[in-house]
């Protein structure tokens, strides 16, 4: 359902999920929405929107978001597309990849850091290319097209891939 600003034009209404319990296994949200995580959660997590690790959430899981901000503890590897913020009391013991990082003042970070231009997903490189996302995927796995590969999920630095467009474009 659709909300109506002052001006009459809609806006799509805010998804909030809360989780306060023990959960395993892996979330995934193709839509926006707001994520917050209160309780102990292992296994995979794939966001659009925000997520926040409250103060009292432990979690153990190789989390990819758009933005992601983290006040408990959390055993994995991160990969923000957007920005990644770590609140004094948040404990990330794992590598990060983000474009925008903000630790403040009492946050522990243990891991690697990697600092990317703009992060792009499988999806988003398959439409800013427009090609299908097996085409993508072939041409990642053989070097061609520059990305990351972290398990069996792909990643791409949008500099590198318009780097990538002008040298194929000057081949002919």
């Amino acid at each position: 359902m659709a909300l109506r600003d002052r001006r009459g034009r809609n806006e799509p209404e805010q998804k909030l999920i809360e989780i306060n319990a023990e959960m395993k296994g892996t979330l995934s949200f193709s839509d926006p929405v707001n994520l917050r995580i209160n309780g102990l959660f292992v296994g995979a997590l794939e966001t659009k929107g925000t997520l926040t690790v409250g103060e009292t959430a432990t979690v153990e899981a190789k989390i990819t978001g758009e933005n992601i901000i983290v006040a408990g503890k959390i055993q994995g590897d991160v990969v923000a597309s957007k920005m990644l913020v770590l609140m004094p009391s948040a404990e990330l013991l794992g590598n990060i990849s983000t474009p925008k990082l903000n630790i403040v003042e009492g946050a522990i970070f243990e891991g690697q850091c990697r600092m990317l231009n703009e992060v792009l997903s499988l999806d988003e490189v398959s439409r800013y290319l427009e090609l299908d996302a097996s085409s993508i995927i072939e041409m990642a796995n053989a070097g061609t097209l520059p990305g990351i590969k972290t398990g069996e999920d792909w990643t791409f630095d949008r500099a590198k891939v318009d780097h990538w467009i002008t040298l194929e474009k000057a081949k002919g």
